[in-house]
């Protein structure tokens, strides 16, 4: 019977897999051949791969002809690519001279799965390829349009190229001698929470009038045109109010702003146009103002789209052929032209969708309206309120509000005690196909038969002016917000416009829809206090960045600003009112 002896076995001194480099027995008649390695783990589906030439270029540097997909792209596709050994063919062919060109990396990763398959006998891959129709190919009836990407509206990828150059400017000059001392960054601001309680009423002044139902009953069948209305509503801002004064006389708060300028902080996570806010510290009280003629004085239109409107690009001072060339009039569909447009719709559908023959007066008539006057006042009531800030029962830390409602519903209450009082607010359609549109579909089509298409496309396009709009209502204690929707008469016509239909909505429940958080908003407005109360005396300008996601304090002089509130002041003394 034949004997069995187990040869001798040479452990690899050096601790990895495979033999040992420096200690193979003399007897091993191949051993400068180099060894390829591999993985245990591995799926072995071949013992040796000649064809395989992916990240080896040692082939055509030995002048081997390459044998790509030699096994044919299925079956390549079906086995996956080997992650040890891979490339490694060529490392046993001969070399005449040692170069650079014979070294190979071995890439030990996987290779990323492909996204979007290719097709299959022109049928859909099942894993996210696309459906190419009949006549698409061409151009051919009924096909998609390659050109836009998406067939209506959407536009999706249309010219990125071009988004990543489109850059805002600040909404207020930056001066060399100013002190950045903070910023905040959107993501920071979003964590932040403060729960307060019901707020005190202090005084209020003013009347309303009352709302007319019969705008409830609009449809795109029974459209209404929207009509001028010559009315007086004064915007003045926080430290010209001398109802704020003479609170501050009695040391009601500690901090005092109005809720238009409050909203934008509040909702200062959802802003893309720039804004700043003027603040002011005498003391131990704070003062939240605006610059006339800054973004609290316009609505905006589409500020959250995908692709909002754009004012057109200032001529470049450097090109002498851009400089000379003639100025174009502003479109119509322009950012700064519909910011306008918005505004005297928002404005005179207030004024309009009241009945002036119902009022009810508030406690002291309007603060803003002097004798002298002459033209009647519009439908606007002033609530001046107090929220407690403080974290503990010790701190001090309270905010007095002007806020302002638009109109009261006849037989819901007393208005005085808040009862039945209403916001009025509108959106505005311009043409469903210019640029800055956001996908959004016709109104007149669209609006009674799927409302909640229209509402959510507003939603995602307007989600910023809505939030303010409904954090306004809630601060005011308003009991029902009316939005309007408003459309041109004609798309290339902006002067005439057509009420479309009106929605009514409770603020709270609407802010569940928006995802609002009025706790993150309390919590924002508390953090911007305590970095200004750490700081001294003097005026700061809080600023949004116009092209990211940021927020800084800035330290100013006392004298900013002064030049522009003294214009502003002569001319609102001449022409007070902010009608359309």
């Amino acid at each position: 019977m034949a004997s069995f002896t187990l040869p001798p076995i040479h452990d690899n001194p050096d601790g990895g897999w495979g033999p040992s480099s420096s200690n193979i027995p003399g007897q091993f008649k191949f051993k400068d051949i180099p060894y390829a390695p591999y993985s245990k783990t591995d799926k072995l589906g071949r013992f040796a791969d000649w064809n395989d030439t992916t990240g080896d270029t040692r082939q055509a540097a030995v002048g081997l002809p390459s044998t790509r997909d030699a096994r044919g792209p299925g079956r390549s596709r079906r086995d996956g690519a080997q992650a040890f050994g891979s490339g490694t063919a060529s490392a046993f062919a001969y070399f005449h001279v040692e170069d650079e060109s014979s070294f190979s990396l071995v890439d030990n990763k996987a290779a990323p799965p492909r996204r979007g398959g290719g097709f299959a006998r022109g049928r859909a891959n099942n894993r996210g390829g696309s459906f190419v129709p009949r006549g698409s190919a061409r151009g051919g009836r009924g096909g998609f349009n390659t050109r836009g990407g998406v067939q209506r509206g959407g536009r999706k990828g249309w010219r990125d190229w071009e988004k990543t150059n489109r850059t805002r400017e600040s909404s207020v000059a930056i001066s060399p001698q100013w002190t950045m001392l903070e910023e905040i960054e959107f993501h920071r601001l979003a964590k932040l929470k403060l729960e307060v309680d019901e707020p005190e009423d202090v005084d209020t002044y003013g009347r309303v009038f009352a709302y007319d139902k019969s705008y409830d009953r609009i449809t795109t069948k029974t459209e209404r045109p929207l009509q001028l209305v010559d009315r007086i509503k004064y915007n003045t801002t926080t430290s010209d109010d001398p109802v704020i004064q003479q609170l501050v006389s009695k040391n009601v708060a500690n901090i005092y702003t109005t809720d238009a300028i409050l909203s934008v902080l509040m909702c200062a996570p959802r802003s893309v146009n720039p804004w700043d806010i003027v603040i002011l510290r005498e003391g131990n009280n704070l003062y939240f103002d605006k610059r006339d003629g800054g973004p609290f004085d316009t609505v905006t239109v589409n500020e959250n789209a995908s692709d909002p409107p754009q004012d057109p690009a200032p001529p470049n001072p450097n090109n002498p052929t851009e400089k000379a060339a003639v100025p174009e009039p502003p479109s119509i569909n322009s950012a700064t032209s519909l910011s306008l447009e918005a505004t005297y719709i928002n404005q005179n559908f207030g004024f309009q969708s009241v009945q002036e023959s119902i009022t009810a007066d508030f406690a002291h008539p309007n603060p803003f309206y002097g004798p002298e006057e002459t033209e009647p006042l519009a439908s606007c009531g002033y609530r001046y309120r107090v929220f407690d800030l403080g974290i503990t029962e010790d701190e001090d830390v309270k905010i007095c509000i002007r806020t302002e409602v638009d109109a009261y519903v006849p037989g819901s209450g007393n208005p005085q005690e808040g009862h039945g009082l209403v916001t009025i607010r509108a959106l505005n359609e311009f043409d469903p196909r210019a640029q800055g549109a956001g996908g959004a579909p016709d109104w007149r089509s669209k609006l009674d038969s799927q409302r909640g298409a229209v509402v959510a496309t507003e939603m995602k396009n307007n989600s910023c002016k809505l939030a303010k709009w409904t954090v306004q209502s809630v601060l005011a204690g308003a009991e029902l917000m009316k939005i309007g929707y408003i459309s041109r008469g004609n798309p290339k016509d902006n002067t005439r416009h057509v009420i479309l239909s009106t929605a009514s909505m409770r603020p709270t429940d609407f802010a569940a829809q928006l995802n609002v958080s009025l706790a993150n908003g309390w919590g924002i407005v508390r953090t911007i206090t305590d970095l200004c109360m750490k700081m001294p005396e003097g005026k700061y300008v809080l600023i949004k960045d116009p092209n990211k996601s940021v927020i800084r304090l800035y330290a100013v002089p006392m004298t900013a600003f002064t030049t522009e509130d003294e214009d502003g002041e002569g001319f609102e003394g001449d022409e007070p009112e902010s009608a359309a």
